[in-house]
């Protein structure tokens, strides 16, 4: 008997945002997340401008249940189901989610 099988993903609603790396964009980043990234200055004006700007350079670092991933801008962040955050690629994120109109 043969260990290969097929399965079909559940469908599961998701939260997300797009970092766009704006400093708008990083801010909505960490107020969806919590403030659940790896830094260590304390998101005051000069501090915050200074963290947004090696977010930019070296990517958005993120705690996810596996270790800590990098965020590239246009990456979106998604809030899993078990209120874990990880990021995204754009081209997965479209190929494994529809975006849900909730107007």
């Amino acid at each position: 008997m043969s260990n290969i099988g097929k399965a079909k993903k559940k469908p599961v609603i998701v939260d997300f945002v797009l970092w766009t790396g704006t400093v708008e964009s990083t801010r909505n980043v960490l107020v969806f997340m919590g403030q659940n990234v790896v830094t260590n200055c304390n998101k005051s004006s000069e501090a915050f401008l200074d963290y947004h700007e090696q977010c930019l350079n070296f990517g958005l670092k993120i705690e996810t249940l596996e270790g800590v991933m990098k965020a590239s801008v246009n990456d979106f962040i998604i809030k899993g189901v078990n209120g874990e955050f990880y990021p995204c690629k754009p081209d997965i994120f479209h190929k494994t989610y529809d975006i849900l109109d909730e107007n």
